[in-house]
């Protein structure tokens, strides 16, 4: 995939992510007003609205403007390596656009409303309550992560065998 052809992939899928994100929180602001509890898959997940202006687990409440600034860092680093990077596989693309998204995502919400809404409650299990955007992100660098190792282990291996 050549260079112009990455950066629009990267792109591509960040706007598709914002904007997912952006109407499922849209959405669930006019199902769950007033503090409705939806259940959306029974014993599983629940649709509860909250409104998190902190991070991951509630962690630094009060902290948007540095928390959108991170992210914004992290698109801009992302969109660099993409564009930079001479031999990028597609996956990694587009496993840096949804970390890239999802944070552009949460931002969003840090900087237009002050908070970010959460719908996605598990009943199973406690946990915080997250949204498209925190899917995004948390799968996004666990994709990365490992194509990264990946990558790193077959030059490796290539390295190697031409020594």
């Amino acid at each position: 995939m050549g260079r112009p052809a990455r950066v629009a992939c990267f792109l591509a899928v960040v706007v598709a992510g914002v904007v997912c994100d952006q109407l499922t929180k849209e959405a669930m602001r006019g199902l769950l007003a007033g503090g409705a509890r939806r259940v959306l898959v029974p014993g599983i997940m629940d649709l509860v609205l909250v409104e998190n202006t902190g991070a991951a687990f509630s962690i630094g409440e009060g902290a948007g403007a540095a928390f959108a600034l991170v992210a914004l860092a992290v698109a801009v680093g992302a969109l660099v390596w993409v564009a930079r990077e001479d031999d990028m596989h597609a996956p990694l693309v587009v496993s840096l656009a949804c970390v890239a998204g999802g944070g552009v995502g949460n931002m969003l919400d840090r900087l237009l409303r002050g908070s970010v809404t959460d719908f996605l409650c598990t009943t199973f299990m406690d946990f915080p309550v997250f949204n498209v955007a925190d899917i995004l992100v948390t799968l996004g660098v666990i994709a990365t992560l490992v194509l990264v190792a990946r990558q790193d282990r077959l030059r490796e291996q290539g390295q190697g065998e031409q020594g």
